[in-house]
């Protein structure tokens, strides 16, 4: 009997699961893309449907359809990295069925993906910053939140940790003698192993957090810890953590801001971009460049204003 496409993409996931060991997120992204393209592709059942016209009628379908979004507005299209992301993940499917010899090309071959213009500003400035803190200082419950909070702004701030990273993080990560903070492989998304030197700052703000979690009695190997379990700090719980913040400090903000606020803060101090992907942990430098895309005329006005008529001679 002849499989349908959800049959083969279930046989897809198991592959990437055990056998690719791909990430729970990428995973997780690989799902709920195929499930919405399905929602509006419903006559798509077997691999035979997946024509390059298909596909072209997808993505019509996709920056044509009217959503409700937030408190009941009416959206209707999507954004050129919304409809890549779309064709970045269908791709890894399609390339996977025309390797096993399901569909005779790739319906996606043809079809070229959208080059994104990013425009927006990532980084958090200075005062949003200084925002964040203190409302993590006035707001605190008490002084194990205080310095838990304070420990985890700074890790983000000075190591531009993705949000499982620093979720992931165990004690047994932080070199406080060799200042040398770990991401393991299998907690990274480029399932390769990295080390961060650690900030004076950030330093100072972890012996005070260390210290208070001995005080309190916490004994799991997780580095940031729930305020009222002995366990590590839940994706849910940062979730609430980051929408508490904002509705106290009035900074929109979500935590990979603070990995691009990394990046930038790195840029300004003339650190190369290849080091600065070393320390984020990319694979290819283009994907660092997006990171300093929230660099403004202001902070290049310096290193022009530097320039000398006898140095271009």
């Amino acid at each position: 009997m002849r499989k349908n496409l959800q049959q083969l993409f279930d046989e897809y996931i198991i592959e990437c699961e055990f056998s690719s060991r791909l990430r729970s997120e990428t995973i997780r992204g690989y799902k709920e893309t195929f499930r919405n393209f399905l929602l509006l592709m419903p006559e798509v059942i077997t691999a035979e449907f997946l024509t390059t016209e298909m596909i072209t009628e997808f993505f019509r379908r996709l920056q044509t359809r009217k959503r409700i979004v937030g408190k009941n507005i009416l959206k209707v299209g999507v954004r050129d990295s919304t409809v890549k992301t779309y064709w970045s993940k269908l791709n890894s499917f399609f390339k996977w069925l025309f390797e096993k010899k399901v569909i005779s090309e790739n319906p996606l071959s043809k079809i070229k993906p959208p080059h994104p213009v990013y425009e927006d500003i990532r980084a958090l400035a200075r005062e949003e910053i200084h925002r964040i803190i203190s409302t993590v200082t006035l707001h605190s419950a008490n002084t194990f939140i205080l310095k838990r909070d304070i420990a985890m702004i700074s890790l983000l701030i000075f190591c531009g940790l993705r949000k499982n990273e620093l979720l992931s993080l165990q004690i047994r990560d932080i070199d406080m003698e060799n200042r040398l903070l770990t991401v393991r492989a299998e907690t990274s998304k480029s399932k390769k192993t990295r080390q961060v030197p650690m900030n004076p700052t950030l330093m100072l703000h972890l012996r005070e957090y260390l210290n208070e979690l001995r005080k309190q009695g916490k004994t799991t190997e997780y580095l940031i810890v729930s305020n009222n379990r002995n366990n590590g700090f839940s994706k849910s719980g940062l979730k609430h953590w980051v929408k508490r913040l904002i509705e106290l400090s009035g900074v929109k903000f979500h935590v990979h801001r603070f990995r691009h606020t990394f990046a930038c803060n790195l840029a300004k101090q003339n650190v190369s971009a290849v080091k600065i992907q070393k320390l984020m942990g990319h694979s290819d430098l283009r994907m660092t460049m997006t990171y300093l895309r929230s660099l403004t005329v202001e902070d290049l006005r310096d290193d022009v204003n530097k320039l000398c008529i006898a140095d271009l001679l």
